[in-house]
Formats: C-alpha cells, structure tokens, sequence
C-alpha cells in the first residue's frame, strides 16, 4: 500500500473513571499521541462522562489518598508548583491537536445526563459500544483507564 493511502496510527482510550488523576492520564496519553502524529480519541462512560458535565472536568477526586479532598488539595498544590498544566488546559490542548471526544449515550441515559448538560464544544460524537468498537477496531493501542 502506498504512503498517501495509509491512515496514521491510531490510540483509543476508554475512560470509565472520573478520579481526577486519571482524567490526567487520558489526556496526557492522548496528547502524547497527537504530538507524536497518531489519531486520539476519548471513549467518556460512567464517571468519566461526569467529567464533561459544564464545570465538572475538575471535579473528580483523587483515585488514592483522596482523604476527604486533602489530598487532592495537596496534589494539586505540588502540580501547580510544577507547573503542570490544568485539565481545562489538557483538554484545550487535545482538541487543538486534532483529539476526538466521543460521549457514550448510554450512560447519559442511565444517569439522567442531557446534552445541554454537557460541554457539547468539547464532544464530536454521541455513541453506544458500537462507535467505541468502531473507534478501537483501527487502533493499535486501546486502553481502559
């Protein structure tokens, strides 16, 4: 096969938690990607979904350690004095790399969570498993965080 008939190579990414350290994870994974010139996309379900909520991306708690948000407090506090970027910053920087946002329908409807609820700006496709599948089936890297 030719060069120009070739997709770039592919990296998907459920993320089933919401825990804050996590989110991190999706994203720097994913923009780690773009950066390296492959295709990014987000598969948002269950607590992950809750991220996308309007003013919900820095919401989640830490996934260990949480100690009633002090250690969220904390993490946050040694991030900032490392000049790690914010999740709004992260999430910003992988749309304008090229990353994709899928919401899965599902969850919305099992949690009670409408579209005008959500950063729709943020989302480029509504799906069920099967748009997660079709997203995965091309990727060589998949991964459930």
């Amino acid at each position: 096969m030719s060069a120009e008939l070739q997709r770039p190579e592919r990296v998907t990414i459920i993320l089933h938690s919401g825990d804050m350290d996590k989110v991190y994870s999706a994203l720097i994974v994913g923009s780690g990607a773009l950066a390296m010139g492959m295709e990014a996309s987000i598969y948002f379900t269950f607590w992950g979904l809750q991220r996308l909520k309007k003013s919900g991306l820095e919401k989640g708690p830490l996934s260990k350690m949480n100690f009633l948000g002090l250690g969220k407090w904390m993490v946050r506090q040694r991030m900032k004095k490392a000049n790690v970027a914010t999740l709004e910053r992260l999430m910003r920087d992988f749309k304008e790399l090229g990353g994709k946002v899928i919401a899965c329908e599902m969850t919305m409807e099992i949690m009670g969570i409408r579209r005008e609820d959500l950063r729709e700006d943020w989302i480029d496709a509504y799906g069920a498993v099967g748009t997660y599948i079709q997203e995965a089936r091309g990727s060589q890297i998949t991964l459930f965080i």
